[in-house]
């Protein structure tokens, strides 16, 4: 039975005890391709920020906070699945310096300083042997362009290009992009439907027996 890690969900960053850089990430996407997953008869493993929406019972769901905590729980999980959907919106800055008090109003600009937090999907495929990877890109310019790069910087074998309008939302319109940068199928609906489409593809491309992970499935000659 294949097993599948899903990070899911936003992360949140502390700048101090209340107050955190965070995005509206609403897991909703991670939940439906879980659904998707266990219905197709795989083992789940949900690696989720901090929601509000309820996993499927039969996913193993670990919560987590930070993009740190969402990097370290999926580095643990991941040897043992056969694949990755990388759903997840993790935040990617975080202060230097966590104030260890709530932060005072003092009626001048406040300055932060941040630094990038760590890739998760291009770590996992840094320890990867032969799972398959497929990762989501949120673009608002220059789209595909911008998918591509992530693809190839983050080692995936398909990407899914979404816009802001999929975030806290009910419904969802993606395409599903390759290696080569073809765009193999448009989905639009609702985020189980769309989730159902894209799960079909990740079995057809990456899941079949025959074809390594990775690699185009061959083309086959219908018999005569």
């Amino acid at each position: 039975m294949p097993r599948i890690l899903i990070t899911s969900g936003p992360t949140r960053q502390y700048l101090d005890p209340v107050r955190f850089l965070t995005n509206a990430s609403s897991g909703r996407m991670g939940c439906a391709l879980a659904k998707a997953a266990l219905s197709a008869g795989c083992e789940v493993c949900v690696v989720s920020g901090p929601v509000e929406i309820a996993y499927p019972c039969a996913a193993e769901v670990v919560p987590v906070v930070s993009t740190e905590e969402m990097l370290e729980a999926s580095l643990a999980v991941f040897p043992s699945c056969d694949g990755l959907i990388a759903v997840a919106a993790p935040c990617d800055y975080r202060p230097i310096t966590v104030q260890p008090h709530k932060i005072a109003k003092t009626g001048q600009p406040l300055t932060l300083q941040l630094v990038e937090t760590p890739d998760i999907v291009a770590s996992l495929a840094g320890i990867r042997t032969s799972q398959w990877l497929v990762a989501f890109a949120l673009e608002t310019r220059d789209r595909h362009m911008r998918a591509m790069q992530k693809l190839e910087r983050k080692s995936c074998d398909l990407i899914v290009l979404n816009g802001p309008g999929a975030i806290c939302a009910q419904n969802t319109e993606v395409e599903v992009i390759t290696r080569k940068g073809e765009v193999i199928c448009t989905l639009a609906g609702s985020k189980d439907d769309v989730a159902m489409g894209i799960f079909r593809v990740i079995q057809e491309r990456l899941m079949q027996p025959t074809e390594p992970a990775g690699r185009e499935p061959r083309t086959r000659k219908a018999p005569l």
